[in-house]
Parts: structure tokens; C-alpha cells; sequence
């Protein structure tokens, strides 16, 4: 799960790797991203509402035993789904995310993200990507990024999302993040961190995971070097070798 939209160059890499294997992969592009539907009015997107789609799709498709394989948003997101539906997941990869409940201050990076996306005239879509990376994405990477967003009225959930992250204790989901972690803190069944080596937003939220849930621990963790925040571009092949070896190794 993943918090723009799914076909990116790299991404598409990991796919292939996964399903060639028998594994089936669903990748939802989340609601106002990519392919997916587009409201237009910024208080159309809210966290619960993400949440609530997101359920709805695992119910759509009836679901189970589910590998959570989650970046950035898709961690906000996909974290929740398994605490408030934990008979649904077998096992979770966590790739450069976190479940913030706003009682931890953002860092200096975060906050110089959210005030850019709210201030710049013309949200860059592809520029956002590129500067997440390590590397430099190809001009057709870019452009297919930029392409579902044909004027900036089709960007208001790309905006709206640097808000939604809670930031202060008062936060409106801060409560129902926390009561999230009071079940991922008794979370046995198996939780892998696959964090890249070079993402000041995140840097560090591995080894609380480590810490606090249980599932955790004797995992094979690993950094992987050489990528950046959207490390399943600089890094996607790699980042489906990690998923592949957890999936050989857990029941």
C-alpha cells in the first residue's frame, strides 16, 4: 500500500518479482491519486475517510492472509486496517512509515514538506517524487506521475495529505492511532522493517517498531542503502528480494 499512485517505473518492477513466484499482489492507488476517483473539495479527504476506504476494499475483495507491504501513507493507512482487523493479516512490511499519534513533535523535514505543499501555486507532482529519491527519476517516470492530474483541482487530496498526518496530542485520529498501537503492541505474528538509509522524514521509526511490537523481534531487518523516502523507486527490485525472502521464511 502505497501513497501515490501504484505504476510508477520501479514499482512495476516489484510486481513482476512477486507474482512470478504465485504470490497475487493488490495495489490500490488511494483515493485521489493516480487512477483512482478524484474529489475535488478538500474536505472530501480526512484520515478516517482513507482509512474507511481502504477497509472497504479489503471487505470488497474478501481478503485474508494478507501481507502488508506499506510506504509513507500506505503505513498511516495500512497499520490501522491491522489493528482494527487483525484476523485479516498474516504478516507486515513496513518501508519507511510510521503510526504517528501526534504526541512526538514532527521533525524539521516534515514541517518544511507540509508548509511547501500548502503555499506552492502549482503542486508538483513529479517534483515531490523526484526529490523523495536518491536517484533521478526518468523524464517518462515524471511525466506519468504529472498525468493524472490534468489542473490543480485534481490535486486537492495531494495537498490535503501533509495535513492529515497528526501533529499535536488533540489531533482529531490521534485517539484511534493510539488505540491502534495498543494492539500493535501486543502484535506477535511476524513485522519486518525495510527502511532505506537516506529519509530524514522517517529515519528512526524502525527502531521504535523494534521496540514496541513484539512481532518484531528476531526479524531479519534490514537498511536498505541507497534510497531514499520512495525507496520502492530508487531501490524496488531490492525491496521485493526483502518481501520475498520474509514470505519464504514465515509461516
Amino acid at each position: 500500500m502505497h501513497g501515490e499512485p501504484s505504476w510508477c517505473y520501479l514499482y512495476r518492477k516489484m510486481i513482476p518479482l512477486l507474482v512470478a513466484t504465485g504470490h497475487r499482489v493488490v495495489a490500490p492507488d488511494l483515493v485521489g491519486f493516480g487512477r483512482s476517483d478524484k474529489p475535488t473539495r478538500r474536505e472530501d479527504y480526512s484520515y478516517q475517510r482513507h482509512v474507511d476506504w481502504m477497509q472497504a476494499l479489503l471487505e470488497g475483495l474478501q481478503l485474508t492472509d494478507i501481507t502488508l507491504v506499506c510506504q509513507d501513507w500506505g503505513g498511516l493507512i495500512g497499520l490501522r486496517l491491522v489493528a482494527e482487523n487483525p484476523e485479516r493479516f498474516a504478516r507486515v512490511v513496513a518501508a519507511n512509515t510510521m503510526l504517528p499519534t501526534g504526541d512526538q513533535a514532527p521533525g524539521e523535514a516534515f514541517r518544511k514538506w507540509q508548509k511547501l505543499s500548502q503555499e506552492v501555486p502549482v503542486f508538483p507532482a513529479s517534483g515531490v517524487l523526484n526529490s523523495g529519491t536518491v536517484t533521478s527519476l526518468p523524464q517518462a517516470v515524471l511525466d506519468a506521475y504529472d498525468a493524472p492530474y490534468p489542473d490543480e483541482r485534481h490535486k486537492e487530496g495531494a495537498r490535503q495529505f501533509p495535513l492529515l498526518v497528526p501533529t499535536r496530542p488533540d489531533d482529531p485520529t490521534a485517539a484511534k492511532n493510539r488505540a491502534a498501537w495498543s494492539v500493535l503492541r501486543q502484535w506477535r505474528k511476524p513485522f519486518l522493517t525495510a527502511f532505506s538509509d537516506s529519509d530524514p522524514i522517517t529515519a528512526g521509526g524502525d527502531r521504535l517498531m523494534h521496540k514496541l511490537i513484539p512481532g518484531a523481534q528476531g526479524q531479519d531487518h534490514t537498511t536498505l542503502v541507497g534510497g531514499g523516502h520512495f525507496l520502492q523507486e530508487d531501490l524496488g527490485e531490492a525491496l521485493a528480494g526483502v518481501v520475498l525472502r520474509f514470505l519464504a521464511a514465515t509461516p
